[in-house]
């Protein structure tokens, strides 16, 4: 068999490697091996990437202070801002490109909470140097490493505890996905992430994990064309005079552009670009023909979307566009912008 089989049973013969469908399923196996040995450790799998989030945070004890980016995916900071009200956990919010800023406020910390690059302004932290200085302070380090993938970024091999995914997006790739991935090494703490999943059924379904398992096959040669894309349309932009910023690890004159380099194997395919206002934002994603303006990302299709049009991101610029860089062909993609972009302009 090339192919790993679907076990759609619930429940199984007692006596048995596995009695019910809540505890473990071959196929989460065969996920969970995969992206494992991608991460250089073992892994969840959970029904969402915000059943990973909320798999992780479970870990905190009552009254725990959570390090957090102030960019951060909105999922996770209005999570944590729940959390906050109901006197579960306390937020410590901080720019994680500052690497001394990150490094204080690690002092009394449970949990460091980082992501790089970040969501959707694609900061960067030092991850190796947060990792110390949390485990310094005796706090867990966990990494949303969705935007990165296995294949450019270790936190693991860095110093993190326990790397999350949103697997819904690169490693599925395809946009029919659901589904969240926790990695780490094996043993504590990933095995208490393993209970909270079988506690509160936060669990993948088989066809799920089985399209998740086909779609990481691809991950290889997907990320490979969408970054290149990605760096193609970058560079064009920060030349487009109706673009007030870039902000792609890839160019040069990123902040972080250094620390992508000797940290991460690539700048990905996610980049985020900002215009003159909302207004403008708008007019430009109305006008594409070949890009689809959606949420999500990590997928086939080149997705572009208003951030601060969102519940949750009203701080953001009000013409930052985040772009998630798909397969098809890089100068159609620019094309279709590029047009775009110019008929926008000469409306403003």
């Amino acid at each position: 068999m090339v192919t790993n089989p679907i076990d759609l049973s619930a429940t199984f013969h007692q006596g048995g490697p596995t009695e019910y469908a809540r505890e473990h399923t071959a196929i989460w196996a065969s996920l969970e091996e995969a992206v494992g040995g991608l991460e250089g450790g073992a892994a969840v799998a959970l029904s969402s990437g915000m059943a990973a989030v909320a798999a992780v945070l479970e870990l905190v004890p009552p009254g725990g202070v959570v390090v957090v980016p102030d960019d951060a995916y909105t999922g996770t900071r209005l999570g944590l801002g729940h959390l906050e009200s109901l006197g579960r956990v306390i937020r410590r919010v901080v720019d994680v490109a500052d690497a001394a800023a990150v490094g204080g406020a690690c002092e009394g910390a449970a949990l460091v909470w980082l992501e790089s690059p970040t969501n959707p302004l694609l900061e960067l932290a030092d991850l190796a140097a947060a990792a110390g200085a949390a485990h310094a302070s005796g706090a867990l380090v966990a990494v949303d490493n969705t935007f990165a993938t296995p294949l450019l970024q270790q936190p693991l091999a860095l110093g993190a505890d326990l790397v999350v995914h949103s697997a819904t997006k690169f490693l599925s790739g395809h946009s029919d996905v659901v589904l969240g991935v926790v990695a780490g090494p094996p043993g504590e703490p990933l095995e208490r992430v393993r209970e909270h999943r079988t506690r509160w059924g936060a669990i993948p379904g088989p066809f799920e994990s089985w399209l998740a398992l086909r779609g990481l096959r691809t991950l290889a040669v997907r990320l490979e064309r969408a970054q290149a894309t990605a760096a193609l349309l970058a560079e064009r932009l920060e030349r487009h005079p109706a673009v007030v910023r870039v902000r792609y690890p890839g160019l040069a004159g990123h902040p972080g552009h250094d620390l992508a380099r000797r940290q991460m194997d690539g700048p990905g395919a996610m980049l985020s670009f900002e215009l003159a206002d909302a207004a403008t934002a708008d007019r430009v994603l109305d006008a594409l023909e070949l890009a689809t303006v959606a949420t999500s990302l990590g997928g086939v299709e080149t997705l572009l979307e208003r951030r601060s049009r969102r519940r949750g991101e009203e701080q953001l610029p009000p013409g930052l566009v985040r772009v998630s860089v798909g397969l098809e062909d890089g100068e159609d993609l620019w094309a279709d912008l590029g047009a775009a972009l110019d008929r926008a302009g000469r409306r403003g």
